[in-house]
């Protein structure tokens, strides 16, 4: 596909690419062309500010979940190089960057979440002709980071944390009758109280569902009741919530579908399902979490290990590992094996069918 004069770019090669293919993607290109314009428009002097804020955030708000995230970090992260041009981007720049942030104690899997993102938007400035190679080639991710982490509860844990949600439960009913028998002596209003089997808050229902299914904080926030199917007991990680950009069906166990069904009969069943008290999306229920870890006793518990804890327990029950990818909506195969270790009784009993 000709760009200039003797310029091309090529696309596929037959028969490796039909042409079918060959025809899509030279629409695609076109349609970037018209919305970042061909090499001849784009000035060599561009700064990082500049191809940020005009063409990069544009696409990252359009085609990431977390694009306006990752647009702030960029220039937060990166704000010395903002007015450098494009073209004059060196690896040590950023290498620079990456050591004096772990010099400040930045732990490194943070450093290079970091470095991922400056990858990715000079990726994009690549593809569009910006610049003519990725000046990041040679930067390595920082050393340290454990990207394999899996924490979760053990059945002493897990009863400590169940324990710690009833309680909590009957603190805040308790505290409710005493702030209305003070109330009532004092002829003032009394504020509702719970009716029996009745959750106090977002909490104890929130957690559970989420060591039932698997589900992110953030697809919890997001979960809205048109997606719970609960006489088909399952529901429905839209791909608007989903981290990967994909829709995944999660099936409801009895636990899951009775708390939900409890949750439901306590307000409208309309729009969100965990509202935040005032009435849209939790951007965090980290007090509440934390008073919960506190109580239940748990050392270096996040409320995202609920999702290891949840996919920890299928491995351990004999669930092949390619179900467990598809229920926790994992875009590639590799973060699901991090709990393939939890198996070795199926992993020996592989090994001994070699033997006659």
């Amino acid at each position: 596909m000709l760009w200039g004069r003797g310029r091309e770019k090529v696309i596929g090669t037959f028969p490796t690419m039909t042409l079918e293919a060959a025809r899509a993607s030279a629409q695609r290109t076109l349609v970037e062309i018209a919305e970042h314009g061909g090499p001849a428009k784009r000035s060599a002097s561009i700064k990082l500010a500049g191809f940020i804020d005009e063409h990069f955030a544009p696409w990252a708000l359009a085609h990431q979940k977390a694009g306006q995230a990752t647009v702030d970090a960029l220039r937060a992260t990166f704000a010395d190089l903002l007015d450098r041009p494009l073209s004059s981007l060196a690896a040590l720049d950023v290498e620079r960057v990456r050591a004096e942030r772990l010099a400040k104690g930045r732990k490194p899997a943070t450093v290079n979440r970091d470095l991922d993102r400056i990858r990715g938007a000079l990726s994009r400035a690549v593809e569009w002709g910006f610049i003519a190679e990725h000046p990041l080639k040679a930067v390595r991710r920082a050393r340290g980071a454990d990207n394999s982490r899996v924490r979760y509860l053990s059945q002493k844990e897990e009863k400590r944390l169940r324990d710690a949600l009833v309680k909590r439960e009957g603190h805040r009913r308790t505290a409710r009758a005493s702030g209305n028998a003070w109330a009532e002596e004092r002829g003032r209003d009394q504020r509702p109280t719970w009716p029996k089997g009745a959750y106090t808050d977002h909490l104890m229902p929130m957690v559970l569902v989420a060591i039932n299914t698997g589900l992110r904080r953030g697809e919890l926030f997001g979960l809205d009741w048109a997606q719970v199917d609960l006489a088909a007991k399952r529901l429905t990680v839209t791909a608007g919530n989903a981290k990967s950009r994909k829709a995944r069906h999660v099936p409801l166990n009895k636990e899951a579908l009775a708390v939900l069904k409890q949750w439901r009969k306590q307000g409208t069943g309309k729009g969100l399902v965990f509202p935040s008290p005032s009435g849209g999306r939790f951007d965090n229920i980290n007090k509440a979490w934390a008073g919960l870890v506190t109580d239940a006793e748990l050392t270096d518990f996040r409320f995202h290990d609920l999702r290891h804890h949840f996919a920890s327990r299928l491995v351990q029950a004999g669930v092949d590992l390619y179900t467990v990818k598809e229920l926790l909506g994992h875009a590639d195969f590799a973060m699901t094996q991090r709990y393939a270790h939890l198996a070795p009784g199926h992993l020996a009993a592989a090994v001994e069918k070699l033997v006659g």
